[in-house]
């Protein structure tokens, strides 16, 4: 079997506490290896990227994962699993060369990635919209931003509501990034690029150990460039040392810490016109408002502390301490409505907003194996608890001498160069300060009733204590919720490389919503929203290199606020969408030379009761295809070259859940050049939009549009000695 650039098999890290590298003088005992934990026999792996060893119980071969401790917090092969997962590890986002987060989800199937008012990563899985159901090693990461890919292992995608391992929130899904860690593996890698619109970007990965005992390793990033987007720039870079120190051959401590910085010109599109984008095949470049304004800046500091540690009763314990502080805000200025109907006025409109966050997490979580009989139990039990604190403020933006709140442009020259005044207009401009606790416990068992039956079930309780200070009035809101979140599976395995599941869940999202911030007293009185999904499924391992999954689900979200028309600022709580859908996903080797990622869902999600006066019973939940083809293929046609084809098919969608603006349905087609130039160094270069497709990417609402990128060549060299 041919070996490409992925490299040499390498071992695999089993579980939190213990390395398999043989070269360890000291090391942690390695746990026996249950039934249900992938062995290396089991992969039968020579080839091609082999086996890597990876953090959080990865086990990954090329552009499949097999194994992982996201979705049970127990390391648990995918095919045990009775949920919906989809994992995009660093090989594949290597070869596609996206240039952040939300662009490479765009091939994970019942994933739609929304415009995030251009400054914040902001997706749509199975028909909720999210921007705060981000995690980093299952640690929430839930602040407004863009983030990027350079220290990170891979990206999970775990789809239908899971409130019982995340907490709150996480209706349709949540994306967790899984960072690289200090293994002791000696690492020396430089990637660099550039492309079109002034692409420039350097990052870095180097690692080794300092000891037999201790680790070390260190990621950094770069990157100026400009964008398809007139007036786009961005500038960012990011450094990550982590160290990993074998206390004795049962405990282990990892330390990360991350500084990440990242400041762009936030672009919120075209507006629309006649129920349709304002002439989107002339406008890919162009930007309506006053370029002089927009800005968005986030500085995060992000440090992690872990500890695995195996009690000689056989309980282990994975411990994770995170402190984060994040410093943002953005100023923009955008498309106020639509292109009137003679075609020469458009208003343009804008705001401040600061957003700063700081949190403290502790999870702490104790997994005991046993038998009882010839019953098989893998339990978990645990904790975490929490606390946010912020600030949500929020300025409007006056125009001209008359302070009025808009400007009027001609949409064939949108830009405005008026005098502009911030200020807080003291009733709907936000001015809060707020914090939030969280305690929560947990427990789960994991049974294997026989070879070919297991059950899965927990529970989950939170303590959600939110209060809100008006920085105007001094006047305090506060809430208390105890939701209780439950999860059952069940997986039949009528031969060990084939799954049956099924599944139930249950989500909440407290009343101060996906983004914590302000709490009005309409708010206060609100019921959480709660997230109820039932799914049926299937996991096939072809081989041990190659899988093929599907799900059909019914995803039902209730409790969505209905504004009350006789009490202004309350709501009746009789809004309910409900999504129904089929996922089909393949990932791995079809052949020894062909891998493939992606896969198929056909989404409807509807609005089944009102939850505005325009967004009524029956419209489809907004920026939601029907259909969305997605899939990546790599060909290695020599032992040195490499070709990959990317194809991107989605059917039409609105911008909105009011149904008043459709968006083109469109097929992408994408190409990437690979060529192995030594043992080291490989070269690439990546076309997006191959045939220069002019098309609709995303939006934000009817007049935030975003048109698609044109052909966009990028290339990069990875070098690695």
């Amino acid at each position: 079997m041919r070996k490409t650039f992925a490299g040499r098999w390498v071992g695999v890290l089993l579980a939190g506490t213990c390395l398999t590298s043989t070269a360890h003088a000291q090391q942690p005992a390695a746990p026996a290896i249950d039934a249900g934990e992938v062995t290396l026999d089991q992969l039968s792996v020579e080839s091609e990227g082999g086996v890597r060893p990876e953090p959080q119980g990865g086990v990954t071969i090329g552009y499949l994962t097999k194994q992982t401790r996201s979705a049970t917090k127990t390391a648990t092969p995918l095919i045990d699993i009775p949920q919906s997962i989809t994992v995009i590890p660093r090989e594949q986002f290597l070869d596609q060369n996206f240039q952040n987060l939300t662009d490479q989800l765009r091939f994970v199937p019942g994933l739609v990635p929304a415009q995030g008012e251009s400054n914040r990563d902001q997706v749509i899985i199975r028909g909720q919209n999210t921007s705060a159901d981000f995690y980093i090693n299952g640690v929430r990461d839930d602040v407004q931003y863009f983030r990027d890919l350079y220290n990170i292992q891979r990206i999970e995608v775990l789809k239908g509501p899971d409130s019982l391992i995340f907490g709150r929130g996480g209706g349709g899904g949540v994306v967790n990034r899984v960072l690289k860690e200090a293994d002791g593996y000696r690492v020396r890698e430089i990637v660099a690029g550039g492309g079109q619109f002034g692409d420039k970007r350097v990052a870095v990965d180097v690692g080794d150990r300092i000891s037999d005992s201790a680790f070390f390793r260190l990621n950094g990033v770069f990157e100026d460039s400009g964008t398809y987007r007139q007036f786009g720039d961005l500038t960012r870079y990011g450094i990550n040392p982590t160290a990993t120190f074998l206390i004795d051959p049962q405990t282990t401590l990892k330390l990360s810490y991350e500084y990440f910085h990242d400041n762009r010109f936030p672009d919120r599109g075209i507006p629309s016109q006649f129920g349709r984008p304002y002439r989107y095949r002339d406008n890919i470049r162009t930007f309506f408002g006053n370029p002089n304004i927009n800005f968005t800046n986030v500085d995060a500091n992000i440090a992690t502390v872990q500890l695995d540690h195996r009690f000689d009763s056989g309980v282990e314990l994975h411990s994770q301490l995170r402190f984060a502080d994040y410093n943002r805000y953005y100023i923009n200025t955008l498309p106020g409505g639509a292109v009137n109907l003679a075609g020469n006025a458009v208003t343009i409109t804008g705001y401040r907003n600061d957003t700063p966050r700081t949190n403290y997490f502790s999870q702490n979580d104790f997994t005991y194996k046993f038998l009882t009989g010839d019953i098989k139990h893998t339990l978990l039990g645990g904790f975490e608890l929490g606390y946010q604190e912020g600030l949500t403020y929020r300025q409007s933006l006056f125009f001209g001498d008359s302070l009025a709140s808009n400007v009027v442009v001609n949409p064939l020259r949108p830009l405005t160069f008026a005098p502009t005044f911030l200020r807080n207009n003291g009733t709907t401009d936000a001015n809060s300060r707020y914090n939030l606790g969280v305690a929560a416990i947990y427990a789960q068992d994991q049974i294997d009733i026989t070879d070919w039956l297991q059950l899965v079930g927990g529970l989950r309780y939170d303590h959600f204590d939110f209060s809100s200070t008006d920085r105007r009035t001094l006047l305090t809101n506060s809430r208390v919720d105890d939701p209780i979140s439950p999860r059952a599976g069940l997986v039949l395995k009528p031969l060990p490389n084939l799954a049956l599941y099924t599944s139930y869940s249950v989500s909440y999202l407290p009343s101060s919503g996906d983004q914590i911030g302000a709490f009005t007293p309409g708010l206060v009185i609100a019921k959480p929203e709660q997230f109820e999904n039932t799914e049926v499924g299937i996991k096939y391992d072809v081989n041990p290199r190659f899988q093929l999954t599907a799900a059909a689900y019914n995803l039902d979200r209730y409790n969505q606020r209905l504004a009350d028309p006789n009490n202004p600022g309350f709501f009746i709580l009789s809004g309910k969408t409900n999504t129904q859908g089929v996922e089909i996903g393949a990932n791995g080797y079809v052949t020894d030379w062909w891998q493939i990622a992606g896969g198929y869902a056909f989404t409807d999600a509807r609005i089944a009761s009102a939850t505005s006066a325009t967004i009524v019973a029956g419209n489809k939940v907004g920026l939601v295809p029907f259909n969305a083809f997605t899939l990546w293929n790599k060909f290695d046609v020599t032992r040195e070259f490499s070709v990959g084809v990317g194809v991107l098919t989605y059917s039409h969608t609105f911008a909105a859940s009011d149904n008043t603006v459709r968006l083109p349905g469109y097929t992408r087609f994408d190409l990437g050049l690979f060529y192995q130039i030594n043992d080291s160094v490989r070269a690439q270069v990546n076309i997006e939009n191959l045939f220069d497709r002019r098309y609709i990417a995303t939006a934000d609402n009817n007049n935030n549009i975003t048109p698609g990128a044109p052909r966009t060549i990028r290339a990069q060299i990875i070098a690695r000695f």
